[in-house]
């Protein structure tokens, strides 16, 4: 039986495979600190998202979703200082998609949130 397709966990992986070859092109021009950053908190929002995906309870699964969010919010900072700086690789491509993204996951954490308390209230 095929799994249903879930677009935060698909986008995010896609998301994550474009971060690691960044931060191999920033590698190769010695921007090692940039790299290092973008890598760990771009390839965690996806990590988070799917961890998420087996969360304990609906509260859980809010929590992941939020360090999600928070890393796509530290990921958009850090392409946006590559962006700015001389002699980076363009990442205009990467700071549309971590935008949508952070919207996605915003989506995602209300409507959870109104599901709980409805869930609650009933």
């Amino acid at each position: 039986m095929q799994e249903k397709p879930n677009v935060i966990v698909d986008k995010t992986f896609e998301f994550a495979l474009m971060i690691v070859e960044l931060a191999e092109k920033l590698e190769n021009n010695r921007k090692y600190v940039i790299a290092n950053q973008l890598l760990k908190s771009g390839t965690s929002v996806g990590a988070n998202v799917r961890e998420a995906q087996n969360a304990e309870s609906k509260g859980d699964f809010i929590h992941k979703m939020k360090i999600a969010a928070k890393e796509a919010d530290e990921t958009e900072y850090w392409l946006l200082l590559c962006q700015k700086s001389e002699n980076y690789p363009d990442c205009e491509a990467l700071q549309k998609e971590v935008k949508e993204i952070v919207k996605i996951l915003s989506k995602i954490i209300a409507s959870s949130k109104t599901n709980r308390i409805n869930t609650i209230k009933n």
